[in-house]
């Protein structure tokens, strides 16, 4: 090989490798655009993107009151005998363990059974778990209303009397971030730690 063709190819080679290093940039700049979570993502869902009910004090309350905090929304009632007393023991494990942003974490609780849920009932039942968790209670109307904006499930099981009577209904939480954005659904069952998580990452984002 002469002189001139070994230059040639030098250029060759470093143009190339330039190449391929321009080209690992954009790729790195693709995989960090997407964060990644435990939760199933729903960023740009165009559903489930706000409410307008009353809390136990009955003020209306709007995401728009939650600004600069994560929400997690959950849907439940006061006498479910496992699914929201065990969600409700989770996030305020995960507060806790937020430590000094605890108060950016914000629980808010709609209830799918608004004939037994009084204001009374649900700042107890509120108050058992964290007193800063907050509680909505819906008209039969509204709640049949959010439930279709929702995408949730809710139906009246008959007891033994007519007011023992239990609810089915959909057992996963949406998450929203502190811009009020709805960003994560997180299914029944994954446990405080994943939660946690996506909570820490959703407060630096």
């Amino acid at each position: 090989m002469n002189k001139r063709s070994a230059i040639k190819l030098i250029a060759g080679s470093a143009g190339w490798v330039a190449a391929v290093a321009a080209l690992g940039l954009n790729l790195s700049g693709c995989t960090e655009a997407r964060q990644s979570f435990n939760a199933v993502d729903l960023t740009g869902a165009d559903y489930a993107r706000d409410f307008s009910l009353a809390d136990t004090d009955g003020k209306v309350r709007t995401l728009a009151d939650f600004k600069g905090k994560v929400v997690v929304l959950f849907f439940g009632y006061a006498q479910c005998p496992d699914v929201c007393p065990t969600t409700m023991t989770e996030m305020a494990q995960v507060k806790q363990q937020l430590g000094a942003d605890g108060d950016k974490l914000q629980v808010v609780f709609i209830t799918v059974d608004p004939a037994r849920d009084t204001p009374t009932v649900l700042k107890a039942y509120m108050g058992a778990f964290d007193p800063g968790f907050v509680a909505l209670i819906p008209t039969p109307e509204q709640l049949a209303a959010i439930a279709k904006d929702f995408k949730v499930y809710y139906k009246k099981v008959d007891g033994s009397t007519p007011t023992s009577y239990s609810m089915d209904h959909s057992a996963a939480s949406y998450i929203y971030d502190p811009s009020g954005r709805l960003r994560l659904y997180a299914r029944y069952g994954a446990g405080a730690a994943p939660m946690l998580a996506d909570v820490k990452a959703l407060l630096k984002s």
